[in-house]
Parts: structure tokens; C-alpha cells; sequence
């Protein structure tokens, strides 16, 4: 088990770039939160290179940056604009001598070298993407099994989209030929990662059904599957799923066929990122379980999220990890991403703040164990 004494890391008090005061995290004994690095205008998505650098896309900006730690101290040396002039980039990946960027309307992707920090030719674009919309970021990862794949949000709350490649993931060679549905009914599914041989996804649920309905889901996508949206949503983990009376276009019936989300949040908290931490940096009581950052609601009467949490793969229990980014109702921070760096610590993008913070354990084994 756990241990649920709770303690506040460093008080943190300058100012970012972003203008936003630093929080007082709090996270589980043993843990320790510093800035890795600062003054970003909107840092969302991330990805680490074969050589331990961290790449960070920054959508305001039209930027990709790499982040190298080359003295291994924590924090980033320095940072340097890997490409510019992009449209919207999001999701990031490092695959077969390329990183490919997931811009709004389209993956891109360019030549890479290990130890490259700015791009030495043009963008190459594999895929095409329908543009903006309700849900403008993209998201690109790949399988064990050298695809790609990519996830792309709705246009809208609740609806029947016209193109297929919306509220979905679809799977392409890593050229972006042979394009194909693979996952299916996701309103919002930004977070992507492969784990134990699956696809692990989060999910944002639609809105106007009051402050808890539905619930956040997380979720196990297999290819062919469809999972609710836009008829039906999950109610209870791992139970069938509830017809969306409201909207109500085909019957009840076909919620029979939608997979379950597998574990829930606080409704509108908001899921993106999320990463898996399988090393021996973290004690083993964290050991395979997936960290999620939700980024918070922005239309609940009393704010859900702003937070990272642990989710067991096996058993879907959700557990708080890091908070602190709200106090009372002031929003000091809106956790984006998470990625595992070179050493085994966290890194976590706060796009409210600008930063990205990195999380590591100084502790025992010991400080995380309960006695019964």
C-alpha cells in the first residue's frame, strides 16, 4: 500500500516568465519537485532522444525545443528552437532517424541525428489532418510494431462527425501510407502510450451533462474498437456503458458494443499526458503504474483536476500523486505532460506556468511502505 502521508516540496516563490507564481507541490513522502526548466509560453507535449535530450513543443510559439541536461544536474542547460514556423505542434515522437511532430493539421517530420538540436533540413509532411475544431492538438506515437499512430479530437461537445479521422486514433506506416481507423468513438483522446503490448489512451468527455457526468475515462484500445462517443458513455470503470439520452441518435442498443473505460476521474478534470514508470528510479510501489497529468476543468462549479495522478493498469485505481496547482480556487498551475527521462525521474509540462518540472524520489523504500 501506499503510504498517505503527504508532505509540501520546497516552497518555490519566484516568478516565471509566465507571470505565474510557483505552487507548493505536495506529492508522497520521499519525492521532490524542481523546476527543470522555465519561460515557455505554452509547453505541452514531450519527447526524450536517444541521447537523453528532451524535446518540448510549445503550440503558442509555433516551436519544438530541445532541453539538454548534459551535466546530468536536473535542470536544463540551456535550450535551443529544434524548428520554428509550425502550425499549432503538439505531439512529439523518435522513431527509425526522425522526430515527427504532430501539428493541427498534419504530421510532420524531419532527419534527426543523435545529439541534433536544430533541424538541418525542412519539415517533411507524412500526414494529412483536419485542422483546428473543437479539439485542435494532434497526437503521434508509435507501436511496437514500427506504426504510427495518431489521435485527433472532435469538432464539437456531441455530434456525428463527417470525417472519420476525427474523435478517433488511426494507424499508418511510419511514411504515413495505408492510413486506417483504429480506434474509434473518443471524443478527446489526447494522451497516447504503449505499455505490456498495449495502447493505453485518456479520454475527455463531453460537457453539459452537469459537474460530474460523465467521468474522465482511461482508457485499453484494441484495434477495430469502438469506445461510446458520441451515444453512449462510461459510468462505472469497467461496466457497460450509459446511452447518451441527450443526444440520443441511434438507440441504447449500441452502447452494447462500446468498450468501457478501464478506470475514471473527476468529470471534466481534463486527462492528457500520460507515461509509465517501469525503472528502479521510483520505489517499486510505483513500479508499471501509469502517471497521468489532468490538466483541470475549466466549466465545473467547484474546479476538478490541476493534478497528476497514479493509475494501476491491472486494478484501475486512482490515486493523487502531485497537486498543489490549485489552492482554494486559484489555478497555479495546469499540468499537460509527462514524460520519463534518462535517469528515471519525471518530467512534467505546466502550461499555466510555462515550466516544466521534474520529478524525482530521494527517499527509501521504506518511506513509501505502510506496516499493517
Amino acid at each position: 500500500m501506499l503510504q498517505k502521508v503527504w508532505f509540501v516540496l520546497g516552497a518555490l516563490t519566484f516568478m516565471g516568465s509566465a507571470g505565474a507564481l510557483a505552487p507548493k507541490l505536495q506529492a508522497p513522502r520521499g519525492f521532490q519537485a524542481s523546476v527543470f526548466a522555465e519561460g515557455f509560453q505554452q509547453p505541452r507535449f514531450m519527447a526524450v532522444a536517444p541521447n537523453g535530450d528532451v524535446f518540448v513543443s510549445d503550440p503558442q510559439a509555433g516551436t519544438v525545443t530541445a532541453l539538454p541536461d548534459s551535466d546530468g544536474n536536473g535542470k536544463a542547460d540551456g535550450r535551443a528552437v529544434f524548428a520554428s514556423g509550425l502550425n499549432r505542434p503538439h505531439g512529439l515522437a523518435f522513431h527509425g532517424g526522425f522526430l515527427y511532430v504532430a501539428n493541427t493539421d498534419g504530421v510532420v517530420r524531419y532527419a534527426y541525428k543523435s545529439g541534433q538540436r536544430q533541424a538541418s533540413g525542412a519539415a517533411q509532411k507524412v500526414v494529412d489532418l483536419p485542422a483546428g475544431g473543437g479539439h485542435w492538438t494532434r497526437t503521434v506515437e508509435f507501436g511496437p510494431d514500427g506504426r504510427m499512430y495518431v489521435a485527433a479530437g472532435s469538432t464539437c461537445n456531441v455530434c456525428e462527425e463527417a470525417d472519420p479521422r476525427r474523435a478517433a486514433v488511426w494507424v499508418y506506416g511510419a511514411d504515413g501510407k495505408n492510413g486506417k481507423p483504429y480506434a474509434t468513438g473518443l471524443r478527446n483522446p489526447v494522451g497516447l502510450e504503449w505499455f505490456g503490448g498495449t495502447l493505453y489512451a485518456t479520454n475527455n468527455g463531453r460537457d453539459q451533462l452537469g459537474d460530474d457526468l460523465p467521468p474522465e475515462g482511461f482508457y485499453k484500445l484494441k484495434a477495430g474498437g469502438f469506445y461510446g462517443w458520441p451515444y453512449c458513455y462510461t459510468v462505472k470503470a469497467s461496466q457497460p456503458q450509459v446511452w447518451d439520452r441527450d443526444f440520443g441518435k441511434k438507440s441504447a442498443a449500441t452502447c452494447t458494443s462500446a468498450t468501457p473505460a478501464f478506470a475514471l476521474a473527476t468529470g471534466h478534470s481534463a486527462p492528457l499526458g500520460l507515461a509509465f514508470s517501469t525503472g528502479k528510479a521510483f520505489p517499486t510501489a510505483y513500479r508499471n503504474q501509469m502517471f497521468v497529468a489532468l490538466h483541470g476543468s475549466w466549466n465545473r462549479s467547484e474546479k476538478s483536476g490541476y493534478k497528476v495522478v497514479t493509475v494501476n493498469p491491472k486494478t484501475g485505481e486512482v490515486r493523487d500523486f502531485l497537486t498543489g496547482f490549485l489552492r482554494g480556487g486559484e489555478v497555479l498551475g495546469r499540468p499537460v505532460d509527462l514524460v520519463v527521462a534518462r535517469d528515471g525521474s519525471l518530467l512534467l509540462t505546466d502550461d499555466g506556468g510555462g515550466r516544466i518540472w521534474r520529478i524525482a524520489y530521494k527517499g527509501s523504500e521504506r518511506s513509501v511502505s505502510e506496516k499493517r
